[in-house]
């Protein structure tokens, strides 16, 4: 079993309101994040949510879990739902709310990788680390000191190298992300999934 885990806690300061509550093609991101990690294979799926929850639409197939300290940074939100998932999970494929043209395969790319042995699988980009990225339960202790901030798993898993598989993913999706309104009208036309994306955060 492996969890799914999408953080959608942020306040949205450049695009103007809370990216949880933006719509793709008449479809919550958020709703079309969980979808993804759905399809991809995983279970249960747990959303972190902060800045706008109260206005935030039902969550078929999935878990709320409020973060009060949402204000804190990506870091604290990738702390809280971790802890939030159920002691028999072994591993949580971790995506971003804003980034909607992420893939399914890239899902099961990750998981496949967990499966033959990798305790952390990162896709990647043009050879660049993105989302999704799964982190199994061994490595959860140790972000705690590297998850601050706006910064997530980012600097454990360059401290530690020897923990990562890197999973090509650069035929399946894109890691585009929604930023400003801007960048939403940009992703409209390709949102099949077929766009070549800005620069990956993970």
């Amino acid at each position: 079993m492996t969890a799914g885990l999408l953080l959608a806690a942020g306040a949205g300061r450049r695009y103007g309101r809370p990216k949880v509550l933006v719509e793709l093609d008449g479809e919550p991101l958020v709703r079309r994040a969980i979808r993804l990690l759905g399809d991809g294979g995983c279970a249960p799926v747990h959303v972190v949510l902060g800045a706008g929850a109260d206005e935030v639409p039902d969550l078929p197939g999935a878990v709320p879990v409020r973060h009060d300290r949402w204000a804190d940074g990506l870091g604290s939100s990738l702390l809280r739902g971790l802890a939030s998932l159920p002691a028999d999970v072994p591993a949580a494929v971790v995506v971003l709310v804003d980034q909607p043209l992420l893939s399914p395969v890239a899902v099961c790319r990750v998981r496949a990788a967990y499966d033959g042995g990798a305790l952390v699988a990162v896709a990647t980009y043009a050879g660049r680390p993105g989302h999704p990225i799964l982190l199994g339960r061994e490595t959860w202790p140790l972000l705690s000191g590297y998850a601050v901030g706006d910064r997530g798993a980012r600097d454990l898993l360059r401290d530690r190298p020897d923990l990562v598989a890197e999973v090509p993913c650069d035929d399946v999706g894109s890691p585009a992300d929604v930023d400003t309104p801007a960048d939403l009208r940009r992703l409209r036309p390709v949102s099949d999934g077929s766009a070549s994306g800005a620069d990956p955060r993970w």
